[in-house]
């Protein structure tokens, strides 16, 4: 007998009801066709500024595919005044691709790119007039390649490396930029070691306008060399260290021109706070996550001029304090969406208050551009070190703050905000487990619709944030909802069909969290996310360490547990595209993702075709036998779960033993005893499967399996301890089998289980596997066997499995019930009887031919426990008709 499992997911409280989806599809062809009938649109005759006005509107890679339509729009596509920004940061560029891109980059002004490779090609790009550079991922950039950088780009007006430390970057490089960079405004630098005095003097004398300094995370600064930087009005040193505190208020204090100063995450002293406070230039001192820094000392602390930003002041209301008008300021589209899930005002007052506050002048605004910029750093950091102790904070001043920052109209900014949401709400990123108050903080102040409108952005930097905030929030399943709600299903599914890897990475993600959701996968399928999932397999199968393989795996596992959807993933390819990572890629959490889903597309039996699909598809099972080998245990348990699932299949069954299953399967049930419960369970459903066909079942016999699953049926797990029942009984159905379950101390094992267990399938099973191993066939075979077991110590183990099995069959027979049905036969009494006697769960099992004709021998045998037995056994399996002979047997 067998049974199949599927992969246990959050059950749907009510059905989803479906959308139809044939109203708007025959509306758009109505459009359609009624403007063929009117007349043919010549794209070729648009003027070409408004050709120019269209491309402008355009991110860089649809302007480029959009200029492959015509040599018009080619040439078009390519003028200069269109390519003044770039962002290469989710693009691997060789020197070849650059140097082509380089007539295109004349009048470049800023560019964004990602890792020191890609520093080493910005080279080629010969953007003289470039203006603004910002890199991330540079730990490996060296000094050399920032001087080449430097020297090829002398007008350069803002340079910024970081978060990322930067940690083979010297003074000496530095030098260098002073040199060859002397517009230079903005230098901002991460996690150097080491920025000494002659370094910042450099940048001093050369660097005339330079106005804003940031060292971040820094070992050491030199203090003093920054008190002659007389041309700064901002300058951070967030989370820098071996700072002499004392010495730089000192100094800093008496800077003519500084009006905001960042001292986030260090270790600055009161009195030094104090101090710089009494500036007279400086009007706005950051100073989050201080732990030298306590509220009490700066309770007496008032200034109508100043701006004190600590955990224990009202950031918020500091912030407002700053503007110099109550005009509002332009808002996102998101601002004026009406929050439905807000049932207090508190939070969304304080983000109002921020946003409706502009500030007049041009160097206000600086400030305030300033400001936002320090504040998605310094709250990013915070989240990132998952300080404890800051519940408080993030629920009313942090949360607040980073929706606010959404609506920055400078691009990092928000993408930093974004971060900053997807990272402070998760607790282990090791269990996807959040934390549900941040999250619904974040839900109730109106962050889903911030989010998503972010996500619709033409700028992939800010959609990949965005999505991976709103993936990680819509692991609460409040914040699904809401999501959902919200038209974000549509929004990540084509997020997923992204040519930008990075941002179909992220959306994958979020349809992998929402997919957990019953009520959510209709809606997934709905939006074309399957087949765009499918897609993403096909387009990118390996590298990047595999992150975005593993959430499409696992989005199309949660969705191929339901029955109509993974229809649908086998009909977009699912099963191709999941055969081809269990078997090519070498990321384990894509091997566990791809088994997983294989598993749960196996899973539905005789209601669809899949089972036998995925037997079907070249190298799947030989795949998944080697899978079970894998040194991760959730790839093992995964694989073993699809291979339980797949030797339903009869066909299945037998390719699996070819393939080399049962040897795997046997090897992997010796050595699960230490394993978790989910392995142990899978490793024995397999087995069990397996064993339905009698050849199999000698094969595990002779290859050592009946020891591990004599040893997991004495689990006090119900779900091992059962489906290692469920394939020592089918084992038992082989004379030679049932001599080594005896041999092997098994009869005491099914006795406990039989007696004792609480799930009824196992004490069935328990039962009926006793039954077998003492019906007189075992004996038959003894006769011929040299290792068969003492005549006393056999009889000795007959005669307890047999008041055992009577004492269970006992149990579900009801005497009064018994004795009314013999008296009168009536179909009412029968039935009554027939349903006392019912195990549910049987429902599940299928008996072959062989089995039922044994149990029908059995109800000649001159044992009435064993006639019992049988009578009880087809009775779960043949349905009514068996109640004839149920009475038979007892007269």
């Amino acid at each position: 007998m067998n049974r199949r499992v599927r992969r246990k997911t959050l059950q749907a409280k009510g059905n989803v009801t479906e959308a139809v989806t044939k109203g708007p599809v025959n509306e758009v062809e109505a459009v359609v066709c009624l403007a063929k009938e009117e007349r043919e649109v010549d794209w070729s005759s648009l003027p070409d500024d408004t050709v120019v006005a269209l491309f402008s509107l355009l991110n860089y890679r649809d302007r480029a595919s959009l200029a492959s339509v015509c040599r018009t729009w080619r040439f078009l596509g390519s003028l200069s005044c269109l390519w003044t920004s770039l962002d290469i940061r989710a693009h691997n560029l060789d020197s070849t691709t650059a140097s082509s891109l380089a007539k295109r980059c004349s009048k470049l002004r800023s560019i964004r790119f990602r890792g020191a490779s890609a520093g080493n090609v910005v080279i080629n790009l010969e953007a003289k007039e470039l203006r603004e550079m910002n890199a991330d991922g540079c730990r490996d950039l060296t000094d050399a390649s920032l001087s080449m950088l430097a020297a090829r780009h002398q007008r350069l007006e803002s340079l910024q490396l970081g978060p990322d430390f930067c940690e083979k970057i010297t003074s000496d490089a530095i030098r260098v930029v002073a040199l060859c960079c002397p517009r230079l405004k903005r230098l901002r630098l991460s996690g150097l070691r080491d920025v000494d005095g002659v370094a910042i003097g450099a940048l001093v004398e050369h660097c005339r306008d330079l106005s804003e300094l940031g060292f971040f995370d820094c070992m050491n600064v030199d203090e003093t060399a920054l008190g002659n930087a007389a041309s700064l009005r901002f300058l951070s040193v967030a989370g820098s260290r071996n700072i002499k505190w004392t010495a730089a208020s000192q100094l800093w204090v008496s800077l003519p021109n500084l009006v905001a100063l960042d001292v986030s995450r260090t270790d600055v002293t009161p009195d030094a706070a104090f101090r710089l406070l009494f500036s007279e230039s400086l009007k706005v001192l950051c100073a989050l996550n201080c732990g030298s820094l306590d509220a009490g000392v700066f309770l007496a602390y008032n200034s109508k001029t100043k701006v004190l930003l600590a955990r224990f002041t009202d950031i918020v209301k500091g912030i407002a304090t700053l503007s110099q008008d109550s005009h509002s300021a332009p808002n996102l589209s998101g601002m004026k969406r009406i929050n439905h899930y807000n049932n207090t005002s508190n939070n969304n007052s304080k983000i109002s208050n921020v946003r409706n506050s502009r500030i007049g002048d041009n160097k206000s605004s600086e400030v305030k551009e300033w400001l936002e910029w320090v504040l998605s750093h310094a709250l990013l950091r915070i989240a990132e070190s998952s300080t404890p102790g800051l519940d408080s904070f993030w629920l009313k001043q942090g949360t607040p703050i980073l929706l606010n920052l959404l609506g920055s109209l400078q691009e990092d900014v928000q993408e930093r905000a974004a971060t900053a949401l997807a990272t402070f709400v998760v607790i282990d990123d090791e269990t996807a487990t959040v934390d549900p108050a941040r999250a619904e903080a974040v839900m109730h102040g109106g962050g889903i619709g911030f989010l998503l409108d972010l996500a619709k952005s033409r700028r992939e930097g800010v959609q990949s944030e965005a999505a991976k905030a709103i993936a990680n929030l819509s692991v609460n399943a409040d914040v699904a909802k809401a999501v959902a709600m919200e038209g974000g299903i549509s929004i990540l599914a084509a997020l997923a069909r992204s040519p930008n890897r990075w941002v179909a990475e992220e959306a994958a993600g979020g349809l992998w969290n929402l997919s957990v959701g019953e009520e959510h996968k209709g809606a997934i399928a709905e939006a074309g996310g399957i087949r765009a999932l499918v897609d993403l397999v096909f387009k990118w199968p390996s590298g990047g360490e595999g992150v975005l393989q593993e959430r499409a795996a696992g989005a199309l596992a949660n969705l191929a547990a339901d029955d109509k959807c993974s229809m649908e993933v086998a009909m977009a390819g699912g099963v191709h595209a999941l055969v081809m990572l269990a078997r090519f890629n070498k990321h384990e959490g894509v091997q566990e993702q791809a088994a997983r889903a294989l598993a749960n597309l196996a899973a539905h039996g005789d209601s669809n075709g899949n089972n036998a699909a995925v037997g079907q598809e070249v190298g799947a099972l030989e795949a998944l036998v080697h899978l079970t080998g894998s040194h991760h245990e959730g790839v093992r348990q995964e694989a073993a779960g699809a291979l339980w699932n797949l030797s339903f299949d009869d066909r299945n069954r037998e390719a699996i033993a070819e393939a080399g299953g049962v040897e795997a399967l046997v090897t992997l049930a010796q050595n699960c005893g230490n394993a978790s419960q989910g392995l142990q369970e899978r490793a024995a459903g397999a087995l069990w499967g397996l064993s339905v066909s009698e050849a199999n079942s000698i094969a595990i016999g002779q290859g050592g399996g009946v020891s591990p699953l004599i040893a997991l049926a004495r689990s006090d797990v119900e779900d091992v301890h059962e489906t290692a029942a469920g394939a020592l009984w089918n084992l038992a159905f082989n004379a030679g089998n049932a001599w080594r379950i005896v041999e092997e101390g098994g009869v005491p094992a099914l006795v406990h289980l039989c007696s004792s267990s609480g799930s009824k399938m196992a004490r069935f099973m328990a039962a009926l596997a006793l039954a077998y191993m003492f019906d007189g066939r075992m004996d038959e075979a003894g006769m011929q066997c040299d290792s068969a077991p003492k005549t006393g110590s056999l009889e000795a183990a007959r005669r307890m499995a047999m008041r055992h099995i009577e004492a269970f069959v006992q149990t579900f027979s009801d005497q009064q019930c018994l004795s009314v049905a013999a008296t009168s036969w009536a179909p009412a009494a029968l039935a009554q009887v027939a349903e006392a006697a019912r195990i549910h769960e049987a429902g599940h099992l299928r008996c072959s031919g062989a089995e039922v004709g044994r149990f029908v021998v059995m109800l000649r045998n001159g044992s009435t426990v064993l006639k019992s037995c049988a009578a009880f056994a087809l009775l779960q399996v043949e349905d009514m008709l068996c109640i004839m002979l149920v009475f038979c047997t007892r007269q």
